[in-house]
């Protein structure tokens, strides 16, 4: 057997956060071997944001991160914040545009953030090895030592970015995992996240309305988004479920207010004012008309028949079908699961991990960054923020 390659670090996976560390890493001089098992980099990077990556969030606070340690995020993001993302950027000539609510987009192409992630990497010298998965992972004597392809490589860091098993047919699978389990680094419970939410039993009325969308406001344990709702063949989607889901827990309901604009008393003023109107085209006038006709068959105010006029509406029943709107509780049986989920909750835990370099504690010389740690952001380029953050942070320290 030929000896091994020597590095001074081989980062695992050539997704957003380990092209990030190496970079990184590599510009400060470090000679590093970036390794992916995919034939081409940065995969997440080019379907994301409808391929025009979603590269980071102006709102990126430690808050709008879960993770079983909430304060374990806010080191990294401190120290590289979106406008240091958003400055890179610039240097590149990258023309870019806000969206709602602090989402950044290219321009042009998605293709355009990895071009300038492997143009900084071949600034810092990166050997890049893709196409072949790292086997026969060793670590003794300082050195961790590694088989891909038909090549050998030790180094005395070794950098885990190979991030979570969603969206599988990506290339996606738990690398991470186990290997984070083999140096003796626990594990929080992944789930998928970002995820559509399927409905069972009677709720499945409610697949009816697929395609059918609005704003709403969805909350699920503490945590409540207004943004748009999108029933679906097999549930409720759209970007506020989306974001709900990262904080459901099965067994849970889901509530929605289908009508956050409204003001308290809004049906009894309606009978007032329209007082030969129904509850259904009152909501008709608020709401998609599948949607409104749904609900208003479902109400309880519909005591009296489904076109009831609101005159003959007694104010008590009236308060009943508003409070009911303001918060409708669904009760999902599921999830679409790794395969629809946009990232993974959960991962290497934080406990184990250092928060200013992202080193393993226990096994000096390793370390984990972006999706693969237990550190998951709110829909809307936050999770990439997170990879840039973690990323930079490892690839200073290494």
């Amino acid at each position: 057997m030929t000896s091994p390659t020597q590095y001074d670090a081989i980062i695992l996976g050539a997704g957003a956060a380990g092209m990030m560390c190496a970079a990184v890493a590599g510009q400060r001089g470090r000679r590093v071997l970036l390794i992916d098992h995919a034939d081409a980099p940065g995969k997440k990077i080019l379907i994301s944001g409808g391929g025009r990556c979603n590269f980071t969030n102006i709102g990126a606070a430690p808050d709008r991160f879960l993770s079983s340690n909430p304060h374990f995020a806010k080191s990294a993001l401190g120290r590289y914040s979106p406008a240091d993302f958003i400055a890179l950027v610039d240097s590149y000539g990258i023309a870019w545009h806000e969206k709602t609510l602090g989402q950044l987009f290219c321009d042009g192409s998605a293709k355009q953030i990895v071009v300038m992630l492997l143009e900084e990497c071949a600034k810092g010298g990166v050997a890049l090895a893709l196409g072949h998965p790292a086997r026969d992972i060793t670590h003794a004597d300082g050195q961790f030592r590694l088989n891909h392809g038909a090549q050998h490589a030790s180094a005395s860091s070794l950098v885990v970015a190979t991030g979570g098993p969603s969206i599988p047919k990506m290339g996606a699978t738990g690398f991470a995992y186990d290997l984070a389990r083999q140096f003796g680094l626990k594990v929080v419970e992944p789930r998928p996240a970002l995820v559509p939410l399927t409905l069972g039993g009677e709720e499945t009325l409610f697949r009816s309305l697929s395609g059918v969308a609005t704003e709403i406001i969805a909350r699920a344990g503490k945590s409540a988004f207004r943004e748009a709702a999108l029933f679906t063949h097999k549930g409720l989607s759209g970007p506020a479920i989306l974001q709900a889901s990262s904080y459901w827990r099965h067994g849970d309901p889901v509530a929605i207010n289908f009508l956050p604009h409204a003001a308290p008393g809004w049906l009894l003023a309606a009978k007032r004012s329209q007082p030969r109107a129904t509850v259904r085209s009152t909501l008709a006038a608020l709401l998609p008309d599948r949607l409104a006709t749904t609900l208003a068959e479902r109400l309880s105010a519909q005591k009296s028949g489904d076109e009831a006029r609101l005159a003959d509406q007694p104010d008590k029943a009236l308060t009943a079908a508003e409070g009911q709107l303001a918060d409708w509780r669904f009760h999902p049986n599921g999830t679409e699961g790794f395969a629809k989920a946009e990232v993974t909750a959960g991962g290497i835990s934080t406990d184990g991990l250092s928060s200013q370099t992202m080193q393993a504690r226990k096994v000096p010389g390793l370390y984990a960054i972006g999706e693969a740690v237990d550190v998951t952001g709110w829909l809307g380029g936050y999770n990439f923020q997170w990879a840039w953050a973690s990323g930079h942070a490892a690839g200073l320290a290494l």
